[in-house]
């Protein structure tokens, strides 16, 4: 579904890696791990479209518009715009053509599978960290995006959220949508069935997290 060819990324012209050949098969669960600054989020934006790489490609294999998905992080978002809760997880039905009455269907399921019901008419000034993470992520779920990437979802997540986010993880991958996600929590990674591509200063190493857990030296590199 995804293809890296040759692909190297950096603010400024400078590249942060050297160049990455790297394939993501749809449905599979693709984490990115690395120490502050070493490039996880301007991969996102690169494989989004929102950045030019420094040098190779990205393949998708689908249109940018309505085929990816990118949740930021949630220090983007303007808590002080005037709109409430509902309004903000109902951007998730940009380029849809379901009907009036099914998005309603739609963003009420939505609402109540990430336990946002009774905070639906709140302002997102309102709204806690974790709260407005759950919001976030339930816009991003109503997407028909058949590649997601998310940009450190467990944010201000509490256990109940966290467990909330995993499930539907898992029920994305099911149904072969294909994930990228930045993490810093490697320990929670490794009980998880995905890939990890770990970013460090000096390199680029695509890997299973279980072969990150068993090599210290690797470990390091993004302590």
């Amino acid at each position: 579904m995804i293809q890296f060819q040759g692909l190297q990324w950096g603010a400024g012209g400078r590249a942060l890696t050297p160049p990455l050949d790297l394939a993501l098969e749809a449905g599979s669960l693709t984490a990115v791990i690395g120490s502050n600054g070493s490039g996880k989020s301007s991969l996102l934006k690169v494989i989004a479209g929102l950045d030019r790489p420094v040098a190779g490609r990205v393949d998708i294999g689908v249109p940018l518009l309505g085929g990816v998905s990118y949740l930021p992080q949630q220090q983007h978002v303007d808590r002080q715009f005037p709109i409430r809760l509902a309004e903000l997880v109902s951007g998730g039905f940009w380029r849809s053509r379901l009907g009036r009455a099914e998005r309603q269907t739609r963003l009420k399921r939505a609402l109540a599978d990430w336990g946002l019901l009774d905070l639906q008419t709140q302002g997102l000034h309102a709204l806690s960290g974790g709260e407005l993470q759950r919001a976030l992520l339930a816009r991003l779920s109503l997407t028909d995006a058949p590649v997601l990437l998310l940009d450190e979802p467990e944010a201000a997540l509490d256990d109940v959220g966290v467990g909330l986010l995993w499930q539907h993880i898992e029920r994305w991958q099911q149904r072969g949508r294909t994930l990228v996600l930045v993490s810093h929590n490697l320990l929670g990674l490794s009980e998880k069935r995905c890939e990890g591509l770990l970013i460090a200063r000096n390199g680029c190493i695509a890997a299973p997290i279980q072969q990150f857990m068993a090599d210290r030296q690797r470990l390091g590199q993004v302590a």
